[in-house]
């Protein structure tokens, strides 16, 4: 996921963190604001829109998910006002901003969600782990706020995978390139 473009210059900083740092993170925080926004939206999507045998274990399962990625949201836009930035969390400029597609399944079975849900947090995670590398040498204190989210969502993305896997180990999207494909696979589980 690329960088969302500052809107607005960094007004002041923190000691011991040059503007240009800090410009640079808070862009990187940005695109981190902007992919946890758009998860837990379609966290919430998801818990309204799952049915069948597994509907209540799913349903109940995203909800503290929901809570959780929505302070993490939090804290990312505080981090950002921290560093002098403005953070931006209006839908449009999410929207304007992101480089993924809107979450594309919709009221289907608990399973079909799961897998397209293992996609998407596969990439939130990816996303995490690079803004991590790259926030290490300019603000730590920014990498270790990324690192306990990271951990955090490696935990929900574990609890999606319970479901997907079986006692092989073996994942139903395993091989899995879009939501589409992955909600296919693990239908048939």
């Amino acid at each position: 996921m690329a960088a969302a473009k500052r809107t607005s210059s960094v007004q002041f900083g923190v000691p011991g963190l040059g503007k240009k740092d800090a410009g640079v993170v808070i862009d990187i925080l940005q695109d981190r604001l902007n992919a946890l926004n758009d998860l837990a939206l379609t966290l919430k999507h998801i818990h309204w829109n799952v049915v069948g045998p597994q509907f209540i274990s799913v349903h109940t399962m995203l909800d503290p998910q929901v809570d959780a990625v929505r302070l993490m949201a939090d804290e990312t836009a505080e981090r950002i006002a921290t560093l002098g930035g403005s953070p931006t969390g209006t839908p449009g400029a999410l929207v304007a901003a992101r480089s993924w597609d809107d979450y594309s399944l919709g009221r289907d079975g608990a399973l079909a969600h799961l897998g397209a849900l293992d996609l998407v947090y596969a990439g939130v995670i990816e996303a995490h782990r690079k803004a991590i590398t790259t926030t290490e040498e300019p603000d730590p204190v920014t990498q270790d706020m990324l690192i306990k989210q990271a951990g955090q969502l490696e935990q929900f993305h574990w609890f999606v995978r319970g479901h997907l896997e079986d006692p092989s180990g073996s994942l139903a999207t395993s091989g899995a390139r879009t939501e589409q494909q992955a909600a296919a696979r693990a239908r048939k589980k």
